[in-house]
């Protein structure tokens, strides 16, 4: 019967493992639920609770507990760990303590006072909305259909109309920021509504509820399927079109410019601190930036507290005619970002309280440029993808409020309430934004940086790119995985896609799978090296550090290098470094921020040996590049370089047959039956012996080393190479 009256959502309930769950499981499983459609809430946003009896560890009575989401969490993946548990009637309680909407931040501090077990988690700030609701369960989200009828000039008008269409009894609450004030403000106007089976938030969002999980998930997608169904129909009225029509069209090489684009604007917004970056040309994104209205809404901010929180107040909107050359996009860029950013200080300036948390990053982390789409910025790429489908939400709120506003006007602010006036609220194409000083107080929020305060802190290398040459093995796997664990984005390339895949799975189990990535790449080709950067570009906007682990030692039966092999060896070794970092100096001179090499030489180029002339003439030569880039790329490029001895181990310039002929070469003992991997050590043991430390180089020493120079505890180190030879006195240099 349910799903008779659904007609966009799904009704994902399964009885037969529900019957399974106990009731904190339950719950779990309902916020899954509902957590799992993004048409039903964003990512981290909503909460969910239930009041369920339990017995009391400290008297042995059951005693009624208030389960609710803790702060931070997000429904589509939460556990059951995840929740706050609280005594009901204490939290009930403090209403006794409340000493007005002045200083109701107080009462978050004391919900830990509340806490039922050894629970450590944080008690979310809505956890008041949902205690004083009396239903045992229930669902406070934010869809995009509910908030633009939510954020709609008439939407009071059109809840009413809903409710009579679809037989519900809605409840209109005017804005207020969420926290112990809103909570007794809802229940009040379910106290003053006989059947109430809903509440529209004003500007922010919807609550529902019911007698059980399944009934309270039951009722929720089916309101919010409803209030979809009500606005597109409104949406399909003749003569209707979305945000006035298209003013601009979508150029067909949008990628390419973005593509083009992405690092200057990456760079540029990240002065202050680095961002990762993500695109996108969704077809909801071009619609929106190509249209009409696009500039005016825009500047006019978004509504929901859950989406400004991370796309800021407003997203930076590029005044470019596709129809004009891209080469003026960027001193249109730097323009805006100059307006954006006044504004943006004006906007703290005037809202800002003695107590407000210091002015953050002045930079934008959406971009909008018409007939291109959509740049989105985070400290990492999931929240950068994430912050892009915060405003994907936003662009559809404010295609729904434009829809039932049908091309009329409103003079009505439903939203006005005792927490701002009517005339603090600016209107557009029914569009209800929240205004500037009730976005400041949730944006500078005590609570909101309490919250970020307890997010761990980042890494060494968090918020930078690292393109790893050579990272499918050896050396190179070790520095994928040593970035990865130092936080660094990291795109694994090798000539071996296989081993490059392989090694990418290795650290998407430490960092993510959208962390890392992996392509081909042939440094001896400026194409194939040029693709490998577009790769890590459209992965991530740009690139910080760029290391190169990948070289050849010739070797031939009769042991003797011609003219063709010494031309491959000095190729790979040496012009292929050149043309590898010719071509990334390209990106950090369009970022414009700092950014660091490290390649790889060798001992050899120090110690003169008899039939390895070839390979050793090519490390010398690749010192000395190293030396002369740090001076062509500076200031803003470090580059430097390490010198291991002979490391065996996992090497692909060992394979079997050259080892098995050192060990021959050596006269060292070994077994035919013997692994790669067997033959391997000893010939590293034997190595290591003509070392002062007598220890066999690692693949992981060499990564240490190379990560100490390509991060920021070396940013006054360039031009240098460092020896990992386990101290091979003939390398001294003299």
């Amino acid at each position: 019967m349910a799903q008779n009256q659904l007609k966009f959502l799904e009704d994902r309930w399964d009885d037969k493992l529900a019957e399974t769950l106990d009731a904190p499981e339950l719950l779990r499983y309902r916020s899954n639920l509902l957590g799992s459609d993004l048409r039903i809430t964003n990512f981290g946003g909503g909460n969910t609770s239930s009041k369920l009896d339990q017995k009391d560890p400290l008297d042995g009575q059951t005693k009624q507990i208030l389960w609710v989401k803790g702060s931070g969490g997000d429904l589509g993946s939460i556990k059951r760990a995840g929740f706050a548990t609280l005594y009901f009637d204490k939290v009930l309680a403090l209403e006794n303590a409340y000493r007005g909407v002045e200083l109701e931040d107080e009462m978050v501090g004391m919900y830990p006072l509340c806490t039922f077990g050894n629970n450590p988690v944080a008690a979310s700030i809505d956890t008041s909305l949902h205690a004083f609701l009396p239903f045992p369960h229930v669902d406070h989200l934010h869809p995009d259909w509910g908030i633009a009828l939510a954020a709609s000039a008439n939407g009071k008008i059109k809840m009413e109309e809903f409710n009579k269409e679809f037989g519900h009894k809605l409840a209109w609450l005017p804005w207020q920021r969420p926290g112990f004030e809103l909570g007794m403000m809802l229940r009040k106007i379910v106290q003053e509504t006989p059947g109430c089976d809903g509440v529209v938030l004003g500007g922010h969002g919807l609550f529902t509820w019911g007698n059980t999980q399944r009934e309270s998930y039951l009722n929720t997608v089916t309101i919010i399927d409803q209030i979809g169904q009500f606005i597109e129909r409104h949406a399909a009225q003749p003569g209707y079109q979305l945000f006035s029509g298209a003013k601009v069209q979508a150029r067909t090489d949008r990628s390419e410019i973005a593509q083009s684009i992405f690092p200057y604007l990456r760079g540029i917004v990240s002065r202050r601190q680095r961002w990762i970056g993500s695109f996108t040309d969704a077809a909801s994104v071009l619609n929106f930036v190509n249209s009409a209205e696009a500039e005016a809404l825009a500047h006019l901010g978004t509504s929901c507290p859950d989406h400004f929180i991370r796309t800021k107040i407003r997203p930076m909107f590029i005044k470019w005619n596709p129809a004009g050359d891209p080469s003026e996009l960027k001193e249109l860029i730097a323009t805006a970002l100059e307006t954006y950013r006044a504004e943006y200080a004006d906007y703290y300036k005037a809202h800002a309280l003695l107590d407000s948390p210091a002015l953050r990053d002045a930079s934008p982390t959406v971009v909008l440029i018409p007939g291109v789409g959509m740049f989105s910025f985070g400290k990492n790429k999931t929240e950068a993808r994430i912050t892009g489908e915060f405003y994907i939400n936003a662009v559809g709120v404010m295609q729904g409020a434009g829809a039932l506003g049908e091309g009329k006007q409103c003079l009505d602010v439903p939203q006005a309430g005792p927490a701002a006036s009517a005339d603090k609220f600016k209107v557009h194409q029914n569009y209800v934004a929240l205004p500037a000083s009730e976005a400041f107080r949730i944006e500078y929020w005590a609570l909101e940086e309490a919250k970020i305060r307890r997010q761990p802190p980042e890494k060494e290398l968090s918020r930078r790119i690292a393109l790893i040459v050579g990272g499918g093995s050896g050396i190179g796997r070790e520095v994928a995985l040593l970035a990865a664990e130092r936080g660094a984005h990291v795109v694994v390339a090798d000539r071996d896609t296989k081993g490059a895949e392989s090694v990418a799975a290795e650290v998407k189990a430490l960092i993510g799978k959208e962390a890392v990535t992996h392509v081909a790449i042939d440094i001896t080709d400026r194409k194939a090296i040029r693709s490998a950067l577009d790769a890590t570009i459209a992965q991530f906007g740009g690139i910080d550090i760029l290391i190169n682990t990948a070289a050849i030692f010739p070797s031939s039966p009769d042991g003797i290098i011609n003219d063709n092999l010494w031309a491959v060896t000095l190729e790979v070794n040496v012009t292929a470094n050149f043309k590898l970092t010719d071509e990334a100096a390209i990106i950090f001179k369009e970022q414009g921020i700092d950014g660091s090499i490290v390649l790889t030489s060798s001992a050899n180029a120090v110690v003169a040996k008899r039939g390895s002339e070839a390979y050793d003439v090519s490390k010398a030569a690749l010192s000395h590049l190293v030396r002369e880039l740090a001076v062509s790329m500076s200031p803003l490029v470090r580059v430097n370089g390490i010198s291991p001895a002979t490391v065996v181990k996992g090497s692909t310039m060992f394979p079997r047959d050259r080892v098995i002929a050192s060990l021959s070469k050596y006269n060292l003992p070994f077994q035919e039956t013997m692994t790669d991997d067997e033959l391997r050590n000893v010939l590293a043991g034997f190595y290591a012996k003509r070392t002062l430390t007598h220890t066999p180089i690692d693949p992981r020493d060499c990564a240490q080393a190379i990560m100490f120079l390509a991060g920021p505890a070396a940013r006054c180190t360039t031009g240098h190479l460092i020896p990992v030879d386990g101290g091979l006195v003939e390398a001294y240099l003299r």
